[in-house]
């Protein structure tokens, strides 16, 4: 539970972590790292039915992780880079915040510790 009121660039993080929380759409992104791939071709990768995939790749779509376009009948899903960098910008803020500073060496001539 968050002890601060939610902004926009928050709760858009959360939806994007919440989208990455499972496994198959993690399998999804995995598969969509080196190229484009159609919605055909995932499922015949991944071993599921296309309509099991489709809830799975709407949830990565409303999370901005991945675009999609049409080329005739296929729909074709790539990643949306831009995303991920903001959380990796994210996630490089809070390593940050959290790694430990390095100790201090105090010697006989320093007079700030």
């Amino acid at each position: 539970m968050l002890s601060a009121p939610q902004t926009a660039s928050s709760a858009t993080t959360i939806t994007k972590f919440k989208a990455l929380s499972d496994p198959l759409r993690l399998e999804v992104i995995e598969l969509l790292r080196s190229q484009e791939l159609c919605v055909c071709d995932l499922c015949d990768r991944m071993g599921i039915a296309q309509s099991k995939l489709s809830f799975h790749l709407k949830t990565l779509r409303e999370a901005g992780l991945i675009s999609a376009r049409q080329d005739g009948r296929w729909i074709y899903y790539r990643l949306n880079p831009a995303e991920f960098g903001e959380l990796e910008a994210y996630l490089s803020e809070l390593h940050h915040l959290v790694s430990p500073r390095p100790a201090r060496v105090c010697g006989p001539d320093s007079s700030d510790c």
